[in-house]
């Protein structure tokens, strides 16, 4: 989220080549286990099928203690006050996004000066006034005219992994489920009610109203009002989402049967957006299974993009490594193949600026709001208005909690296809010079039913519940989603590797496969060349 508030967002570029793979650390110590650091936090890789039993011994050998361990993913969460905790356990096996922290910041040293800014507890008064007119984004996506097809149903839950929700809110209050909120900040679950609320951050909350607030005639009104909500606090009191937090969160919401998540932040161990850093195989591989068993589970994961306005590369699914590349920029989740990624419009219906884009990356686009419209949400204790694609994704979350409430039992790919399938597409923009400087701020490849800004367009929310009745056996017969493109094809094959768009006719009707005469120019040679892979740290203003 970008806005008159804050937004948690955060890119990581992870240099990798050739197959992942996890070497197991089977001798003991060579040393000692001395205490000879601070305590400090780590997610572990080990191999699949590894059984708790012996996560615990490998980890007991390398000097520390498990946590956490979740067999589904081989992915183990430990502390160990030993400098050479990770160089005992094995290459390539454990980070620690405290330790790169305290590396950045030095011995002693406070909150790093770049650390994010978060929107702390403040807003207007809750009133009772119905603020519905104030909602642009909402009729954007035709959210308010799907109302009277479906509002959704209690059945489904829509996991908020964010930095919590206030139950408390007016509108709130009746569609949070304490049973399923829980705080992921240690990398395990923790029920209490302290963990999963919000202390210093509004950003859950806002995050939530859009999703599902009341529609009751007072204040606002989400885009799924029917639905129920599960606070999973991933997002730290400074803004990180560490590797540890965001994996507990998906698992959490896969083990509890959670239709639909909603991410809008990214994992933020390196001090930049894109910066390279020791450990971003592991994280990568970390968070690609739990999303991967997220999706065998049957959760949808949307995420949102960054809003640093930067060209985003595909990532590569879990096991498979990619090659190394200094001009590739991965989100995290975003960049992953199982998830909706989710770019930001203004109410112009134009790419936002701080946006970020990719081909192959950017699924669909919805109401993140610019310089004066942004989104007004709830926080605690009123509404506030904020901008960014961390407001944009939980609209694409909220018409997938609809398409979940009139199609009971869709797998995630099912309601992915049918969420593209009913977008509205957009075309790329003939001129994007938002500056007004006579420049290009970014460069548009793609045609209007799938393109780097908008993907397959605005996410229709009246389109996606009208196009099925009701718990309708026509799943199979929405579009299919999205298979894997390969790295190393050029643009036009990228394009026409995705099903739904073999058979498209362009604007400028050129065969299927081709790219509209837009991103011919010449201008766009350089930049098209950095091209060709698929698949938050929170700022404000």
């Amino acid at each position: 989220m970008r806005g008159r508030g804050s937004v948690v967002l955060a890119c990581v570029t992870l240099a990798l080549s050739g197959h992942l793979g996890v070497t197991s650390a089977t001798a003991a110590p060579a040393s000692p286990c001395d205490v000879d650091g601070p305590q400090l936090r780590y997610v572990v890789l080990f191999d699949k099928g590894t059984t708790a039993p012996t996560a615990h011994r490998q980890i007991r050998a390398a000097c520390g203690t498990v946590t956490d361990y979740y067999p589904e993913i081989a992915v183990g969460v430990a502390v160990s006050s030993t400098t050479l905790f990770a160089e005992r356990i094995g290459p390539q096996r454990a980070f620690s996004a405290q330790a790169a922290r305290l590396a950045r910041r030095g011995p002693g040293s406070a909150v790093p000066g770049n650390a994010p800014r978060i929107p702390s507890r403040t807003g207007t008064d809750v009133t009772t006034a119905d603020r519905s007119a104030e909602q642009w984004n909402l009729r954007a996506i035709n959210a308010t005219a799907a109302h009277s097809v479906d509002v959704g149903s209690r059945d489904v839950v829509v996991g908020v992994l964010d930095s919590g929700i206030d139950p408390a809110h007016p509108d709130l209050a009746g569609t949070v489920d304490a049973e399923l909120s829980v705080g992921c900040l240690s990398g395990s679950p923790d029920h209490a009610r302290s963990a999963w609320e919000p202390t210093t951050s509004g950003h859950g909350t806002h995050v939530a109203g859009i999703l599902a607030a009341a529609d009751d005639g007072r204040g606002i009104t989400g885009v799924a009002p029917g639905v129920r909500l599960a606070s999973v606090k991933v997002i730290d009191e400074r803004g990180y989402v560490d590797p540890e937090a965001a994996v507990c969160g998906l698992l959490w919401a896969a083990r509890n049967g959670m239709q639909v998540t909603n991410s809008s932040y990214l994992v933020a161990p390196w001090p930049t957006s894109c910066a390279s850093g020791s450990g971003q195989q592991v994280v990568h591989e970390a968070l690609a299974r739990a999303v991967e068993y997220a999706e065998a589970a049957g959760t949808l994961t949307v995420a949102a993009a960054t809003n640093e306005g930067v060209q985003l590369t595909r990532s590569n699914p879990s096991g498979i490594a990619a090659a190394a590349d200094s001009s590739s920029c991965e989100a995290l989740p975003a960049g992953l193949p199982q998830v909706v990624a989710v770019s930001s419009v203004e109410s112009s219906g134009v790419k936002a600026a701080y946006s970020s884009h990719g081909l192959g990356v950017i699924d669909l686009t919805a109401p993140g709001g610019g310089t004066d419209d942004c989104v007004l949400s709830t926080v605690p204790s009123g509404y506030e208005s904020m901008c960014g694609t961390s407001m944009a994704a939980p609209h694409v979350a909220g018409v997938a909690a609809l398409l979940a409430s009139r199609l009971p039992g869709a797998t995630p790919r099912e309601l992915r296809a049918a969420l593209t399938g009913q977008a509205s597409a957009l075309a790329c923009p003939t001129d994007y010079d938002v500056a007004g400087d006579g420049t290009q701020d970014a460069y548009c490849t793609g045609y209007s039913g799938y393109n780097s800004f908008y993907g397959h367009g605005m996410v229709d929310a009246l389109a996606a519940v009208s196009a099925l009745p009701a718990g309708s056996a026509q799943q199979q017969a929405v579009q299919p989603a999205r298979r894997p493109v390969e790295p190393n094809d050029r643009q036009d094959e990228q394009v026409r590797q995705v099903p739904e768009h073999r058979d498209v006719e362009h604007t400028d009707r050129k065969p299927p496969g081709q790219l509209d005469a837009v991103i011919q120019r010449e201008a766009l040679h350089d930049y098209a060349q950095r091209l060709g892979v698929d698949g938050q740290w929170v700022e404000g203003r």
